[in-house]
């Protein structure tokens, strides 16, 4: 069986761009309005020679009465658990955020390994300082 990797995090980090880049065509719709992607969208790549079915997920909003947030949370919910390993994707330019820590704190309950992505950092040589923040989540 293959195994199943799940791209997770808030909502316009750019989880559905990861997603089409890494199955290689535009599965999911990009686009700067929060809450495009509700379902989890499931799609077969590989890396490295490696075979593995990704699933791109709504964004999580840890504390909301939206109905629809709510629903994506859960959809998320529903891949992480299904999931052989996380990426948790995070935005440098927004930087950390409360949420960014429930979310984390929720992926470790989950007892999968968890590769912490920090998207948005589109320029080459020295990091973005705001960088290093990241590591307070605690996932290495």
């Amino acid at each position: 069986m293959k195994p199943i990797v799940a791209i997770v995090g808030r909502p316009n980090v750019g989880k559905s761009q990861l997603f089409n880049k890494l199955v290689g065509r535009r599965v999911s719709i990009v686009e700067d309005t929060p809450g495009v992607t509700r379902d989890r969208i499931y799609g077969e790549t590989d890396w490295n020679g490696r075979q593995f079915t990704l699933i791109d997920t709504g964004g999580i909003e840890p504390r909301t009465d939206n109905l629809i947030l709510e629903f994506m949370r859960e959809q998320a919910q529903t891949a992480i658990e299904t999931a052989t390993v996380i990426i948790f994707l995070t935005d440098v330019r927004t930087g950390l955020t409360s949420s960014d820590h429930e979310v984390a704190n929720m992926l470790l309950r989950s007892g999968k390994p968890i590769v912490l992505a920090v998207n948005k950092m589109d320029s080459t040589g020295t990091p973005d300082p705001d960088f290093y923040e990241f590591y307070n989540l605690g996932l290495g």
